[in-house]
């Protein structure tokens, strides 16, 4: 096999790519450096810096490269962004998909890796998410998730592609430092901000029906995405052509409340509490029973995984 990673030089898609390499597969970063970076591509992988909207720049790359598998994952993923931003998301990450789809399709490329996100459910008030709980999204980028999703499905009926769509929640961590999330948008990194300015973590509400009165959360490390993406690349075959499976992931059992950051620096402030928070459902969990059963995958790593090697990785970009 030979896999072309959309948004491989990007924080998720790095991860992928290592993965992909360390299992012995040849695989090749197509991405428009928009927010990846180069660095964090290993040796000897091919970079095509390109956008997944340019149908030219992706049929030269499937063509050069005897590309006979997409994993993708580049997309625009700023929940706020997306609300001020809709058309914008929606050319990127769906018309995006729809260009990669018709150039797959055009070169008989048969099978595809969807980085989804759990993003397509909204807000959920169960207490455990799976894949058979209504999705609702509550953005355009949520949205534009499950509209790949439904893309894909009849793009795989119509032209025998074998696909997977994985679904997973908030991910944070790093394999190693030199792989860590560069952007402050995530929960990790803006706790981290606030320590190294020597101020408290913002904690957005103690009202809620938990222990602490702080919201639960599911949380994954980003090697175990790496790691279901591999396990669902590796599952494709198995499977009759024009299934479309969409797995969620997650590290269930391993849910972090937003209050314990402070705990990630011994230099850590106590947590403040921000009033007026916007409304959020008091629990998201999800089962990753299904991902378990289809792709045999299952997470490895825990809570204190992704706060000790995100910290790492901030260390070594911010000294």
């Amino acid at each position: 096999m030979s896999w072309l990673v959309t948004g491989g030089a990007g924080y998720i898609g790095a991860h992928v790519v290592r993965a992909l390499v360390d299992d012995g597969e040849s695989v090749v970063v197509y991405d428009d450096l928009s927010t990846g970076s180069a660095e964090r591509i290993p040796e000897g992988v091919p970079l095509v810096v390109g956008s997944v909207l340019d149908r030219s720049a992706l049929d030269a790359a499937i063509r050069d490269n005897a590309v006979t598998g997409v994993v993708h994952i580049a997309a625009k993923k700023q929940v706020g962004e997306s609300v001020e931003q809709p058309l914008h998301y929606y050319r990127e990450n769906v018309t995006g998909l729809q260009t990669l789809l018709e150039a797959m399709a055009s070169a008989g490329v048969g099978r595809l890796v969807f980085s989804s996100s759990a993003a397509v459910y909204g807000m959920p008030d169960v207490d455990l998410v799976t894949e058979d709980t209504p999705c609702l999204p509550m953005s355009p980028y949520g949205e534009t998730k499950l509209v790949g999703e439904w893309l894909i499905a009849a793009a795989a009926r119509a032209h025998g592609i074998r696909a997977a769509s994985l679904r997973y929640f908030n991910v944070a961590g790093a394999a190693a430092p030199e792989l860590s999330d560069s952007g402050v948008f995530n929960l990790i990194p803006m706790v981290f901000e606030r320590l190294e300015a020597g101020e408290a973590p913002r904690v957005f509400g103690d009202d809620y029906a938990t222990p602490d009165g702080t919201c639960v959360r599911d949380y994954i490390h980003v090697a175990d995405i790496a790691s279901a993406h591999l396990a669902a690349a590796r599952r494709l075959a198995d499977f009759p052509e024009g299934t479309a499976l969409t797995p969620s992931t997650s590290d269930a059992g391993r849910a972090a409340r937003s209050g314990r950051w402070s705990t990630a620096s011994s230099r850590s402030p106590a947590g403040r509490t921000s009033a007026g928070h916007e409304p959020s459902v008091t629990r998201q969990v999800s089962l990753a029973d299904r991902a378990r059963e289809l792709l045999g995958w299952s997470a490895r790593h825990d809570l204190d995984d992704m706060i000790e090697s995100a910290w790492q990785g901030w260390r070594r970009r911010h000294g």
